[in-house]
């Protein structure tokens, strides 16, 4: 505990936890209903796709803001998702498939680009190369406060829209047909799913942002099968990831903040698949215990009374 209150007296290190717990805490609220819409890839695929925006965003401007990063990325990103879902219309491929050509196309797009920058004359390029696999320590008040203000967004929106979003998670058709604009949510969802992305890119990066979107809500579903208690269970999932990651990256020298914030989050799944009350892999080895005790149970005055009627034969 010693340890925990002498990190949190040190100023930038109140900012990069509280920055990774807010990101925690709306990827794990956002990230419920990407995963319940079977869109698991989306958040890798925007969230490398976002990469060539961070780049023309530094081109363009020279300078290294997070602002500017977000307004780049969040283009670049609504420019992946009309991407995918042209080729999903006009051919015969699927999502995972057209989602896997913007992911590849854009991923490489951003990577000639960072060459680019690294070996031309942009002034001060340094660390730009960190948005591939983030760099929590290098967050700043600015912004942690752009990062409050972006994940305040996303959780109010997602509390206002609870209901619309429950339906087309689960039967847009039905949503349809009471007269809800199903097209227009959707488009919603996967920019607030973008914008999640991009403002968790500079903590774990374009590589493993992803994994703050799926993880928790996965880790919450084997805990609850009620929707509101799970977008529940997984902000706070996420925010105990993002707080663990900070304070083990503090505590140990040379641990990046991101990959550990998403170790931890893969920890807390592993421990929901253990433990899960319904679906946990305990709770079903008990459960058949129980069934074949019961069984036995039942089947015993069966047995006596055929072996007794066999003795009278």
């Amino acid at each position: 505990m010693d340890t925990i209150w002498s990190m949190l007296s040190d100023p930038n290190m109140q900012w990069i936890f509280l920055g990774c717990t807010l990101l925690g805490i709306s990827s794990g609220v956002i990230g419920c209903f990407s995963y319940l819409r079977k869109q698991s890839l989306m958040g890798d695929t925007l969230a490398h796709a976002a990469l060539p925006g961070i780049c023309i965003a530094f081109m363009l401007t020279g300078v290294k803001s997070i602002g500017l990063f977000l307004i780049g990325a969040g283009l670049s990103g609504l420019i992946a998702t009309f991407g995918i879902g042209y080729i999903t219309r006009n051919s015969k491929l699927k999502q995972d498939a057209a989602m896997g050509i913007v992911l590849s196309g854009f991923f490489g797009l951003g990577i000639v680009l960072l060459t680019l920058i690294q070996h031309g004359d942009y002034g001060n390029q340094a660390g730009l190369d960190k948005f591939l696999f983030g760099q929590a320590a290098s967050m700043i008040a600015s912004d942690v406060i752009t990062m409050t203000i972006v994940c305040g967004l996303l959780i109010t929106v997602c509390t206002l829209l609870f209901k619309q979003f429950k339906i087309i998670s689960f039967d847009p058709g039905f949503a349809r047909g009471i007269g809800y604009p199903v097209a227009f949510l959707e488009q919603l969802l996967m920019l607030l799913i973008v914008v999640a992305v991009v403002a968790g890119i500079q903590a774990v990066g374009v590589v493993l942002v992803a994994a703050l979107l799926i993880t928790p809500a996965v880790s919450a579903r084997y805990w609850t099968d009620r929707l509101g208690l799970m977008v529940v269970l997984s902000g706070l999932f996420g925010a105990a990831s993002g707080a663990a990651g900070t304070w083990i990256s503090a505590s140990v020298s040379n641990l990046p903040t991101g990959p550990v914030t998403v170790l931890a989050a893969t920890l807390l799944f592993g421990l929901s698949v253990l433990f899960g009350p319904t679906r946990g892999l305990l709770a079903k080895r008990l459960m058949r215990q129980r069934v074949k005790q019961r069984f036995i149970r039942e089947s015993e005055p069966l047995v006596k009374g055929s072996v007794k009627k066999e003795a009278a034969l």
